[in-house]
């Protein structure tokens, strides 16, 4: 069975079609989601092996949810605001202090 409709979006039981900007946004969503369990998971695990597979598992996660968010903003459907230096030098300071 085909789920695909002439306009490229996914019919899904009923419902109108996703477009490509909603099934990016559900992905990307999904991804931030999963991230944070790992992370979770990472905080409370007491097994250094499975801490590093969850990390490892992070590591890809992240890099999908980078590649998602870029193809959304290459599409113009995740715009972002370029920071000025002053913005960027803001948030090193105050990360910095976090550490500390």
């Amino acid at each position: 069975m085909n789920n695909t409709t002439m306009s490229g979006g996914v019919q899904t039981g009923g419902q109108s079609p996703m477009s490509e900007k909603e099934m990016l946004n559900d992905l990307l969503t999904q991804e931030k989601a999963l991230f944070s369990t790992y992370g979770y998971g990472v905080t409370e695990a007491s097994c250094t092996h499975l801490r590093d597979v969850l990390r490892n598992n992070m590591d890809g996660i992240s890099q999908d949810q980078f590649n998602l968010f870029d193809q959304m903003s290459k599409r113009g459907y995740y715009p972002t605001k370029q920071a000025t230096p002053q913005e960027v030098q803001e948030i090193k300071q105050a990360v910095s202090q976090l550490a500390h």
